[in-house]
């Protein structure tokens, strides 16, 4: 056992809380019909799963393709692909070492150039940050695969004017209760906690841990599990949503394929601090798929389609990098006592505000 705190912190800031790893328990194979998976589009793994295609995954005692382990899904690669890079989706390896170094320096918050305002905005020193120190291991030049250009499609006209309409009302009123603020600021849900899996600044371990019936998907970030049957199971109602939605899944190949519906939504984000300008509605599905291409090696896809939101489909590629463990417990606090702090200080504001202008607010 070791004991760790963390506070937003990434591993190696050391204060109090465990880790209880969860290990293969051997057991019957299903006979059930796996339910399907449908509206997925397997992109091209390359360049990382090319090198390893005469590669097969060790097997669970059931037969299953051995996905098990601690993955590390902290890298350098952007979400989105910089626009002047335009449809050019890989690095060179000269390139990726030029580009590591100057994004290295760029987000170094251990500098004290640029000011006041820079120096107050890094508060959080890289003592607090693991982002990771390299490009992922294929060398893409942004985690966002499809669209072809390495971005984001655009809203729906529709979602783009609510959109709109929420952050002009939400820069006027940024506290009115809880559910005005972002869900990690309200210690709910995370980028890394999915569906799907965007990594972000720190803790971006997963431990995945299989059984005949099903897959748990074990986040660091929030130390929050989403447990995936793959055998046919009741569905929830349409109007019964979760923050991480209803998962069910089976194995195509050697890849776990897993559909996500009932995905609770709000006014925020559900894709966390790394796409705080995107949005949902009740229509998104997401599609993931878990390929290992070799030993330490775990390939992540996931595509999310939401027709009322976006104009089209997006795909986003995680390559996954084998690890030690443990997994240190993650605590979320601010939910706790920082939000009273937040919504107390608005309406000292609006009281403020109030009494200058000799009226109500």
């Amino acid at each position: 056992m070791r004991t760790l705190i963390t506070m937003r912190t990434n591993r190696s800031t050391i204060l109090f809380a465990m880790l209880a790893s969860a290990v293969w328990a051997p057991g019957q194979a299903t006979t059930q019909s796996p339910a399907p998976v449908s509206g997925a589009k397997n992109i091209a793994l390359k360049p990382a799963a090319a090198n390893a295609k005469n590669w097969t995954p060790s097997r669970t005692p059931d037969g299953q393709p051995d996905l098990q382990g601690i993955w590390d899904a902290a890298s350098m690669t952007p979400l989105e692909r910089p626009k002047e890079l335009g449809a050019k989706a890989f690095y060179t390896p000269e390139e990726a070492a030029a580009y590591q170094q100057a994004r290295t320096k760029e987000t170094n918050r251990d500098r004290r150039d640029g000011g006041n305002v820079a120096d107050v905005a890094r508060a959080y020193n890289e003592g607090w940050f693991d982002r990771g120190s390299k490009l992922g291991r294929n060398l893409r030049t942004s985690r966002v695969i499809d669209p072809p250009d390495g971005r984001f499609p655009p809203l729906t006209p529709e979602a783009q004017k609510h959109f709109d309409e929420v952050k002009a009302y939400l820069a006027k009123n940024p506290a009115d209760g809880p559910e005005n603020r972002p869900l990690f600021e309200r210690c709910i849900t995370y980028s890394q906690n999915g569906p799907p899996l965007i990594p972000g600044n720190y803790n971006n371990l997963y431990q995945i841990v299989q059984t005949p019936d099903s897959v748990t998907i074990f986040s660091e970030m929030a130390h929050q599990a989403r447990t995936v049957p793959l055998h046919a199971h009741e569905r929830l109602p349409h109007n019964v949503t979760q923050w991480m939605g209803d998962s069910w899944g089976h194995f195509e190949g050697n890849t776990l394929m897993v559909e996500t519906t009932n995905v609770r939504y709000n006014d925020m984000s559900h894709f966390g601090t790394q796409y705080d300008y995107g949005m949902t509605d009740q229509n998104l599905k997401v599609v993931e798929r878990f390929t290992r291409t070799a030993p330490d090696l775990l390939i992540y896809q996931a595509t999310v389609t939401d027709p009322t939101v976006y104009t089209k489909p997006w795909t986003i590629e995680i390559p996954m990098d084998k690890t030690e463990g443990p997994i240190f417990e993650y605590a979320c606090h601010e939910g706790n006592y920082g939000m009273a702090g937040i919504l107390a200080g608005e309406r000292a504001r609006e009281k403020k505000a109030a009494e200058q202008t000799g009226g109500n607010q």
